[in-house]
């Protein structure tokens, strides 16, 4: 009987790759909008990795995410170099400024102040120069990959800025040391890396300029016991770096309404995978009802003509789930290159996988009905 069903379902290559076709366009929209969103909100901790050398960050609790820093005392760092557990504390300063490239063009960028005695925090991987070049006169390092596209580092004639080069920061001038390759970030600004108390002359002075202050603990202490000696010190909140990206990601979904735009396109592949496989298969259905008819005449029971309409379902839903999350794993790393915010880990193939089993019995129950209903004398009607 299922060698039966399954030349049943091949038999019309047309309605057969119809609706392939219809399960792989579900497949395809609900993984790939899946993976997009989760590329975005994983491109929001982008700063955070990179800065992932510390253990603890401790911030302002007002802080919502990674580029929302809220000023503290200069002595929140000596504070919680004070407290047992605690291996190094060191200064962090972020802050969106004003810059102006050489050809006038003015622009915003994302300013990172690093500790002048141990530059911690420092981008995972230079590509021109060296990290401990920031000690020069002036010197500042730029993303040697996603600065150009953000239109940042541009010289007179179009040409990419580079060491030696300068530019201005709040009518300050700083010079290029060196570029380092970050993780591309959702963020779009381009984030320029310098020293501390450098970093504090090229903005606007304000009476607190502290952003964060990054600790780490010394090996084999109770991280729970140190984070609450450290808050109960300093009336601050203290993040791992998993937690900060959590709120960072957490935040930019619920306030940039990304999950509530991505949802709807995920949800119209669930609907459009529905509409376009229930009509097919329940037309798949009608055009072979002489054949249930048939079965049923010589006693097939409607328990076995059941079993093989969910097997021509479930073979439709694997070979259109194949090509759709195939495809969709496909254009994702093809586009990768250009900047396209792509993420798949195993949930999303699996979400997937459910979603289509879902729209194929959806299928298959709409079909199954008018073959439990049918009568076999439809076989002997002209």
């Amino acid at each position: 009987m299922l060698q039966i069903a399954l030349k049943m379902l091949t038999g019309d290559r047309l309605k057969y790759f119809g609706l392939i076709a219809g399960i792989a366009f579900a497949a395809l929209l609900i993984a790939q909008q899946a993976s997009i969103l989760v590329g975005f909100i994983r491109q929001t901790g982008g700063f955070i990795r990179d800065t992932a050398q510390a253990d603890l960050w401790l911030m302002d609790p007002q802080v919502r995410f990674s580029q929302d820093p809220v000023p503290m005392r200069d002595t929140v760092a000596q504070l919680a170099r004070g407290v047992d557990g605690v291996q190094w504390a060191v200064p962090l300063f972020q802050g969106y400024t004003r810059g102006k490239l050489p050809d006038g063009t003015r622009i915003t960028l994302i300013l990172v102040g690093l500790d002048d005695a141990t530059l911690m925090g420092g981008p995972p991987q230079m590509v021109q120069g060296e990290l401990r070049d920031l000690r020069n006169d002036r010197a500042v390092l730029i993303d040697a990959v996603s600065s150009p596209k953000k239109l940042l580092m541009k010289q007179g004639g179009g040409r990419a800025l580079t060491v030696g080069d300068r530019f201005t920061v709040n009518e300050n001038e700083v010079q290029i040391a060196g570029s380092y390759e970050g993780r591309r970030s959702f963020f779009w600004e381009p984030v320029v890396y310098t020293t501390y108390s450098r970093a504090l002359t090229l903005v606007p002075p304000e009476r607190n300029q502290l952003s964060f202050v990054l600790l780490k603990l010394v090996p084999g202490a109770d991280i729970a016991r140190v984070r609450a000696a450290i808050e109960r010190r300093t009336g601050l909140k203290t993040l791992t770096n998993e937690e900060f990206i959590e709120r960072t990601g957490d935040y930019i979904a619920s306030e940039t309404g990304i999950i509530v735009n991505f949802g709807m396109a995920i949800a119209l592949g669930f609907l459009i995978g529905t509409l376009v496989a229930g009509q097919t298969f329940y037309n798949f259905t009608l055009d072979n009802l002489r054949h249930y008819g048939a079965l049923k005449a010589m006693g097939v029971t409607d328990g076995r003509l059941g079993g093989m309409v969910l097997l021509q379902a479930l073979v439709v839903a694997v070979l259109g789930y194949c090509i759709g999350v195939g495809l969709a794993a496909a254009t994702g790393k093809l586009m990768e290159s250009s900047g396209l915010a792509f993420s798949m880990p195993w949930q999303i193939p699996a979400i997937t996988a459910m979603a289509i089993l879902g729209v194929s019995a959806i299928a298959a129950l709409l079909s199954l009905r008018r073959v439990v209903l049918l009568e076999p004398a439809v076989v002997f009607k002209s």
